[in-house]
């Protein structure tokens, strides 16, 4: 368990509260395969844990079926109280991130551990292959290519590993999304 909780009382809290949520805001949000805790003050029946769904959402009572993936756990609370207001006067959603291993990434090929990772928070190219154990003598450090699924479509980076420690050609270096998988020929 994450053991972090995002609601509406953090963001109004003037005690600096308000830049925490923002900051942990920004690192994460959610993928398929996550779970959210969702609670309503006062309405018991509808404090439940969810499963978000391989398609990207979740269903919630009174809500319906909502869009997470790729939003933030306020924009989520947001979300549910716009709907649930249509039923409950002024109601008081929080919602907390209990467990995120819709957040994997896979390193395959010619590094030490090959396999699925997953991490609690965004890491780049190199932090993946330092997860992996690096790269075995014999791979091609020049070929690493970053397979990425956008739709029915998947995308491909290239990422030479010599550039990047030398310091040259740090774009390549990208932040890998949920689902991304790092090939080492």
């Amino acid at each position: 368990m994450l053991g972090v909780v995002f609601s509406t009382a953090w963001a109004e809290n003037p005690q600096g509260s308000a830049e925490l949520s923002m900051a942990i805001d920004s690192v994460y949000t959610v993928t398929p395969g996550d779970t959210l805790e969702i609670s309503v003050l006062g309405e018991d029946d509808l404090s439940r844990e969810v499963l978000v769904e391989p398609d990207g959402h979740l269903n919630f009572p009174l809500a319906g079926t909502i869009a997470v993936r790729d939003k933030s756990v306020t924009e989520i609370q947001k979300e549910l109280v716009q709907k649930l207001t249509l039923f409950i006067t002024d109601p008081v959603v929080n919602v907390a991130l209990v467990n995120n291993q819709g957040n994997a990434i896979f390193v395959i090929g010619k590094v030490q551990h090959p396999g699925q990772y997953v991490v609690r928070r965004n890491i780049d190219v190199l932090q993946a292959l330092s997860l992996a154990g690096g790269l075995t003598p014999f791979a091609q450090e020049d070929e690493i290519k970053i397979l990425r699924r956008v739709g029915s479509e998947v995308k491909t980076f290239d990422f030479d590993y010599d550039e990047v420690i030398d310091g040259g050609n740090l774009q390549q270096n990208i932040l890998l999304k949920a689902g991304d998988t790092v090939t080492v020929p």
